[in-house]
């Protein structure tokens, strides 16, 4: 196979699986299915396969630490964190990527793969990515098609042209179609014509730098900019914040595939999901005698169909079907599961009431550990703060407040006062 290097987009902030996805903590860092993160699952995803670089990883300047850090403990660290100062959508990010490797002296083919998708079977994936690396290499846009399972009218979908070889391993792309109402998503899956758009693509850098300045010259422009006035920091990438506000927002399917007459779709048929919203996750997810996904410490009577999560206490459920019940430390989310793609609506509300459910959750990482909020009043604030070993906190001062540390497990060295004064406190 062609030599690739993934590119890992992990930008999103997954608003439908709200409250256990935050805008400080999206879904991708969350373990939703197995041990791993999605981000993990990810990184890990072309295990076995000769040929494959260390990934380059696009995220949120927000996420960077907990990012590095998740890929720091699957054992697949980033060969480069690029960080955006904002979300542009997909197109901005890959060509930011492209200008990365590029830049460096190769052109490689690259295979873009969000985040936060599932897929279950690695062997599966992996043999169409091998069918995708040789038209890639040959200068053609790959995508990957879901072969659709039901009619499914939350996907855009791929019809295929004519096969390119004789297996039907890839076919040329005749059309990109929106989202279908009930009865046309029926008629596709009839068809056998059409498969689901996965937002997983295959290229070399050159040939979709190429394309992106053909079809949409003015993101080219401004990434160029924000590229070329960017700064290396340790392990990241940052681009220019003030020119890299000007960019367009636009998507690799917008910007390029639906334009291009190079697209090349190849089926995958892997148990691939987007885990687009609590009702994607009950599907994907294994259940119990009565169809209940459960996780946490749960209690279920004469209920069914429901997918029940508990993270900090019991969740007791009577009597419920085709539920969602997903409790946090600050937020509980109740839900029909058909509805599942309104809980979106929710955090819309939570942002024009300026409340911060929908941002952080009680929990906050920061790149030397983490704090949570017990308590909090008019005029005092609790917090439980764990330091990672040898990390510290930055030094600050304050002229109106006072602070009462207590260790409670391990050692700590303080360091406070003007003169600097250095103390050894440990756990009694």
């Amino acid at each position: 196979m062609t030599d690739v290097v993934p590119i890992i987009l992990s930008g999103g902030s997954g608003t439908r699986l709200w409250p256990l996805s935050r805008e400080h903590y999206p879904k991708q860092l969350l373990a939703l299915v197995g041990e791993e993160t999605l981000l993990q699952q990810t990184a890990t995803r072309l295990d076995g396969m000769t040929g494959v670089a260390a990934p380059l990883v696009v995220c949120n300047e927000e996420h960077r630490f907990l990012v590095a850090e998740q890929l720091r403990q699957c054992g697949r660290p980033a060969s480069t964190i690029l960080l955006e100062p904002f979300g542009r959508n997909t197109a901005p990010a890959l060509t930011l990527a492209a200008m990365f490797l590029l830049e460096r002296g190769d052109d490689p083919v690259v295979l873009v793969m969000p985040a936060d998708h599932v897929i279950r079977d690695r062997a599966g994936f992996q043999r169409a990515v091998a069918r995708g690396a040789s038209h890639a290499a040959g200068g053609m846009l790959v995508t990957f098609g879901i072969v659709p399972t039901q009619a499914e009218t939350g996907y855009g979908y791929i019809r295929m042209g004519k096969p390119l070889a004789a297996d039907g391993g890839a076919h040329e792309v005749q059309a990109f179609v929106e989202k279908p109402d009930a009865t046309r998503a029926q008629e596709y899956l009839a068809s056998g014509q059409y498969l689901w758009n996965s937002g997983i693509f295959m290229m070399r850098t050159s040939v979709w730098l190429a394309e992106i300045e053909l079809r949409r010259p003015e993101i080219m422009q401004v990434c160029r900019e924000a590229y070329r006035q960017g700064k290396t920091d340790t392990d990241f990438f940052r681009v220019d914040r003030t020119t890299f506000e000007r960019c367009p927002s636009d998507s690799i399917d917008y910007a390029v595939m639906e334009k291009t007459a190079r697209a090349v779709v190849v089926p995958l048929d892997a148990g691939w999901s987007d885990v687009g919203a609590w009702s994607s996750l009950w599907q994907i997810c294994d259940h119990d005698a009565h169809g209940n996904a459960v996780r946490g410490d749960v209690l279920a009577v004469d209920t069914h169909d429901a997918l029940l999560f508990a993270e900090h206490r019991l969740l007791a459920a009577v009597g419920l079907r085709d539920v969602i019940v997903v409790e946090t430390a600050d937020a509980v989310l109740v839900a029909q599961r058909d509805r599942a793609q309104d809980v979106k609506e929710i955090v819309q509300q939570l942002k024009q009431e300026r409340r911060d459910e929908h941002i952080a959750h009680r929990r906050v990482y920061r790149p030397w550990g983490y704090y949570e909020s017990i308590d909090r009043g008019e005029r005092f604030q609790a917090k439980r703060i764990t330091v990672k070993p040898g990390a510290a906190l930055s030094l600050q001062m304050h002229h109106h407040r006072a602070e009462h540390w207590v260790v409670v497990k391990g050692r700590a060295r303080v360091t406070r006062a003007v003169p600097r004064t250095t103390i050894q406190c440990s756990a009694r």
